[in-house]
């Protein structure tokens, strides 16, 4: 047989499974656009798009085995358009300087920073002297101190304050997580904090999200204060997803047992849920005399979960993978009501294809990857040994079984991704998820649906007090794993090559039909491969000049003890490390508190911490590269300098050895300039943005 013929062959076997790489052909497109280093033209994406909808008109024309080829090229010119529209459809101001003055706005979110703070976001912005077409659309800012000793914050509440605010920031490093692309698509303008206490006007909702809110933070308020502590806490997050009323100390548990998933309302509550309002339904509707023969209750039942998922989502907050959760359960139970298969490759497929062109965006988070890798290993797994009539166990032992194998391959499933994006490893999440999320199914949802029903009648507490036994538990069994010696592991970041061909190989194992899947098994051990031999930079600099970190043969030193502990600890746990700042500082060698100085092969690297410590800094050599905190006003030679100005134009950098040359890398080389990026250069200066506005008095 000729190499065409094989070739023939092998695409004439897919025939009724193709439909599974829509979704990964649209992911190829998007990835494609978010990885560019430049802003295409409106032409380029607005042809990739005609083209592709053209293509898939005419594909049919190329016969049976050119056909789906074209069809796939067609989607990633379409998955491109799409992502490239729904930037720029987002288009909103970004504040272009640091911003200290009058701040007002209204209250449309409220969370709690990674240091425990109070966090607000505000819409319908209005700046002291800055014109509304330069005003973002969206703030956010931490109340410190004072400042949450004032009022407290309210949904749709106009509030005001006088606070710091500056543009979302960059890569900590390059290559890291780009914050300033996370908040274009939340059209989040400006970021920042306040010490003074807040004054406002309570105001009633203006729109149906804001109603929602408030019912969503009434409830959020009241759970507490039935149960107490981290269980309430817990209990709130659950039912509203506002976890603001979790210690840290809880929340840390719960990720080194691998159980902070059960945090979210993602796809296990999501399905929990509708799965036991569906049963539940469809129970009553059988029984019911007369009318309980002559109705169709499976599908009326479904409709039913459908309607109850729905206000869940909106409960929620409606965040990404909430939404996603949505869509998937919706997806099976409108599978149900036309009477086809609810659980399939088809059915995630159609899911992913939503999420896809609805979001884009969200193929780069992990919680896209996270939920879809566990839910396509769960549905091929079981899809599997539905085929080939494989039953593990004796009969009575199933639902003991299908608990174990469905926690060992959701694990599996996602455990590359967190660790690639959250560089660690729960080593006896097993365990504890086994011992948990039965509690999910058994207890908890179905205390919280009775604690809905009976809260018209005040009587809510009866549900809540049965849910807290199950959650009760949770934390018991996330406090006692976490405390396992060497419960959680550490890893350093991948390449960005890495999940890519990771996800390629998987997928291709799991959606190709014949001997040659096996090459998803190659693709998946190159993934690791590339992982394991990618090296992280000897040096990093932070992008205003407060941090300096140097690699040694014990970790990386910091050149500070404290401040700029965001930056500090995404270095440490890119780097697998789990030490903290403090630790990471006393590996410093020499140099003063305020002027350290190390050697990397020939240059000399100084990080001058302080205006004082620039004043007084007076040497001058060749193969010095001078790191400082504060804007430098003197000349400095011909030796480099990077201070807050210049970084402003780079971002962090990054130095890594290429045999024996240094190859500089700065955090605006890895993204380059996308229309989401704050380089000075893209921004327009204060000056021509300020204007007399007037502020809320």
């Amino acid at each position: 047989m000729s190499g065409i013929d094989r070739v023939v062959t092998a695409m004439l076997g897919q025939r009724g499974h193709m439909f599974g790489w829509v979704p990964v052909c649209l992911a190829v497109g998007i990835g494609i656009y978010f990885s560019l280093r430049f802003e295409p033209v409106t032409l380029l994406y607005v042809g990739a798009g005609i083209l592709g909808g053209t293509g898939l008109l005419l594909a049919k024309r190329f016969g049976e085995v050119l056909s789906p080829i074209v069809i796939g090229i067609c989607l990633v010119g379409i998955g491109l358009s799409i992502a490239a529209w729904r930037t720029h459809s987002l288009e909103a101001p970004v504040l272009g300087w640091r911003y200290y003055g009058a701040i007002e706005g209204r209250v449309v979110g409220m969370d709690r920073s990674a240091s425990d703070a109070v966090r607000i976001t505000l819409d319908q912005v209005r700046l002291d002297r800055v014109s509304p077409s330069r005003t973002p659309q969206k703030v956010r800012i931490s109340l410190h101190e004072k400042a949450a000793q004032g009022i407290e914050p309210l949904p749709g509440m106009r509030v005001m304050t006088t606070g710091h605010l500056s543009p979302p920031s960059g890569p900590v490093e390059p290559g890291g997580f780009d914050f300033q692309r996370h908040a274009w698509f939340g059209q989040l303008g400006a970021v920042g904090y306040t010490r003074v206490p807040l004054i406002g006007l309570a105001v009633a909702a203006e729109d149906w999200k804001l109603w929602v809110f408030q019912i969503r933070m009434t409830i959020s308020a009241r759970v507490p204060e039935v149960i107490t502590g981290d269980v309430g806490g817990f209990a709130a997050a659950v039912t509203t997803g506002d976890r603001s009323g979790m210690s840290q100390e809880a929340l840390g548990d719960l990720r080194a047992s691998n159980t902070a998933h059960l945090l979210a309302i993602s796809g296990l509550q999501m399905g929990l849920l509708s799965g036991f309002v569906f049963a539940s339904l469809r129970l009553f509707l059988i029984f019911l005399p007369y009318l309980g023969p002559r109705i169709a209750a499976r599908k009326i039942a479904a409709g039913g979960a459908l309607l109850i998922a729905a206000a869940y989502l909106a409960l929620s907050g409606g965040n990404v993978a909430t939404e996603r959760a949505f869509i998937m359960v919706a997806v099976a139970l409108i599978a149900i009501m036309l009477n086809r298969r609810a659980i399939s490759l088809r059915a995630v497929a159609i899911a992913a294809t939503i999420v896809l062109v609805l979001r884009p965006e969200a193929l780069l988070g992990p919680g896209f990857q996270m939920s879809f890798a566990a839910t396509t290993g769960l549905v091929a797994v079981f899809g599997w040994m539905r085929d080939g009539a494989v039953q593990v166990g004796p009969k009575w032992a199933q639902p003991f079984v299908v608990l174990v194998i469905s926690s060992g391959v959701a694990g599996l499933a996602t455990a590359p991704i967190g660790a690639a994006h959250f560089n660690s490893i729960a080593h006896y999440g097993l365990v504890a998820n086994l011992l948990s999320v039965p509690l999910m199914g058994l207890v908890i949802i179905p205390s919280a649906v009775l604690a809905a029903i009976l809260a018209p009648f005040g009587l809510e507490e009866v549900g809540l007090w049965a849910m807290g036994f199950g959650l009760r538990w949770i934390l018991l069994v996330a406090g006692y794993v976490a405390d396992f010696e060497g419960a959680k592991g550490y890893v350093a970041g991948p390449s960005p090559l890495v999940l890519p061909v990771l996800s390629i190989g998987a997928l291709w194992l799991i959606l190709w039909q014949g001997r040659l899947r096996y090459i998803g098994l190659i693709m998946m051990a190159a993934s690791f491969m590339i992982w394991a031999r990618h090296d992280r930079p000897l040096v990093l600099i932070a992008d205003n000049g407060s941090l300096l970190g140097v690699m040694t043969d014990q970790g990386r030193a910091l050149s500070k003890e404290k401040g700029a502990g965001f930056v500090a600890r995404n270095w440490l746990e890119n780097d697998g490390d789990p030490s903290s700042q403090l630790v990471a500082a006393s590996l410093w060698g020499t140099g003063m508190k305020r002027s350290k100085v190390a050697q990397v092969g020939a240059y000399e690297f100084v990080h001058l911490i302080g205006k004082k410590a620039v004043s007084e800094f007076d040497r001058c050599q060749s193969d010095q590269i001078v790191i400082a905190s504060v804007e430098t006003q003197r000349d400095f030679g011909n030796y480099k300098v990077h201070d807050p100005k210049t970084l402003r134009n780079s971002g962090s950098i990054g130095l890594y050895m290429q045999g024996d040359e240094a190859v500089f890398v700065t955090a605006r080389d890895i993204s380059g300039d996308r229309i989401w990026s704050a380089w000075p250069s893209n921004q327009p200066s204060k000056k021509a943005d300020q204007k007399t506005r007037p502020i809320l008095k």
